[in-house]
């Protein structure tokens, strides 16, 4: 699968959601959301992040991106459907585990992943509130333990990556960051209508419905600027 550095983000084009799944898996890699924000806004420790692992085209704007550097086949990959594809694909024949949201929300996630796929194989989970270094060895002590195949961490970005790594220093895996999609997933955050996430307006839908967000979309202007310029 080719890649594309995208103001010195590296940033994989893939063709599918499925070319994405099974290259992670082949290659036992921690799945790292790309977006516009992320490109516009990439300092030395968030860019060390994603080209040590798999970043891939979580937004429009790094779809947009990777097309004007000529990769015309690439999709956009939600995070928030891309962890639940691979649940699909893999969840009578992998396992998992799940780190990440309040005490509830973790709880209802399991509930509702028992629920929708039957015989799904969950190792073990835990919320997203590590607050000491012994709870997080503790944490890797049991995922080293149970030998999960895929490993969701629900914590918001760098925190998640970061743990994921120092997590796969002890036990190699697939891992994906997913911020807050536990709370999508269960009904306590609602995602924008199919018709605006079809037509690339979720971030649009997300301004109308929360106006005091205006500040962080005002950056996707200059983003997209930038873009026109040819400075990605």
């Amino acid at each position: 699968m080719k890649s594309q550095a995208l103001n010195n983000v590296i940033t994989y084009a893939p063709k599918s959601r499925n070319e994405l799944i099974e290259y992670a898996f082949a290659h036992k890699k921690i799945l790292v959301a790309v977006n516009a924000e992320k490109i516009l806004h990439a300092t030395d420790q968030s860019r060390s992040i994603i080209n040590r692992n798999l970043g891939y085209p979580d937004g429009i704007g790094a779809v947009w991106a990777l097309h004007k550097k000529g990769y015309k086949d690439v999709v956009k990959i939600p995070g928030c459907e891309l962890w639940l594809d691979i649940v699909e694909k893999y969840h009578k024949t992998k396992t998992f585990y799940l780190v990440g949201g309040k005490q509830e929300v973790i709880e209802a996630t399991i509930a509702k992943l028992k629920q929708e796929f039957k015989g799904i194989h969950i190792c073990n989970y835990r919320n997203g509130y590590i607050k000491t270094d012994e709870e997080e060895k503790a944490l890797i002590e049991d995922i080293t333990k149970h030998q999960p195949d895929a490993v969701f961490v629900a914590m918001g970005s760098p925190k998640q990556e970061l743990l994921m790594e120092r997590i796969q220093n002890h036990h190699k895996a697939v891992f994906q960051g997913l911020g807050g999609s536990f709370d999508v997933y269960t009904g306590n955050v609602k995602r924008a209508p199919q018709w605006w996430v079809k037509n690339n307006m979720e971030w649009t839908y997300r301004l109308l419905n929360q106006p005091s967000r205006i500040k962080r979309q005002i950056h996707l202007v200059r983003f997209f600027f930038n873009l026109i310029l040819g400075k990605y």
